[in-house]
């Protein structure tokens, strides 16, 4: 489905498999290509270690992107699991290493809930890794659903649960 008017998405990025950067900048180098999509703001990619995974998992590399699209949120979404696809994401456990992980975060004000999408992302607000990249390129972005800003999100976090990551 495509939309006449462009919206503002954001998204998450990260990888703990193989050269991490190179697998950020390839992922949106490959965004880039895809017609209706354009790429605003990237942020600085930040290490974190991995949260949720197995035990021993690397730490990943995470970032987040700004993007202006023409396409739908569903439209969206199959082009960034694709991606994961070519770059040689194969899922398999939840939350286990992987060479690429793209996650839809904001679509617009829009709020969705669907079998295949939950936009916004439903754990964003709970997790620094995401909302530390975010913040560095939309401070003002509203959460759609709690109605904070994603700066105010990200102060709420509190430093115990998430100690800070390290510039990569």
């Amino acid at each position: 489905m495509r939309h006449n008017a462009e919206i503002t998405a954001y998204i998450a990025l990260g990888a703990n498999l193989g050269d991490r950067e190179h697998n950020i900048r390839a992922a949106l180098s490959q965004l880039e290509k895809i017609e209706g999509v354009s790429i605003g703001q990237v942020s600085t990619m930040l290490e974190n270690p991995a949260v949720g995974g197995p035990p021993n998992s690397p730490p990943f590399l995470n970032a987040a992107a700004e993007l202006k699209t023409t396409l739908g949120s569903h439209a969206l979404l199959h082009h960034l699991l694709e991606i994961e696809r070519k770059l040689g994401r194969i899922r398999r456990d939840r939350w286990e290493p992987r060479p690429i992980d793209m996650d839809l975060l904001l679509y617009g004000d829009h709020i969705i809930s669907s079998q295949e999408l939950v936009v916004p992302h439903p754990l964003m607000h709970e997790r620094r890794f995401v909302l530390q990249p975010l913040a560095e390129i939309a401070p003002e972005a509203v959460h759609p659903v709690l109605q904070m800003t994603i700066a105010g999100l990200l102060e709420n976090l509190s430093g115990a649960t998430n100690s800070p990551p390290s510039r990569f």
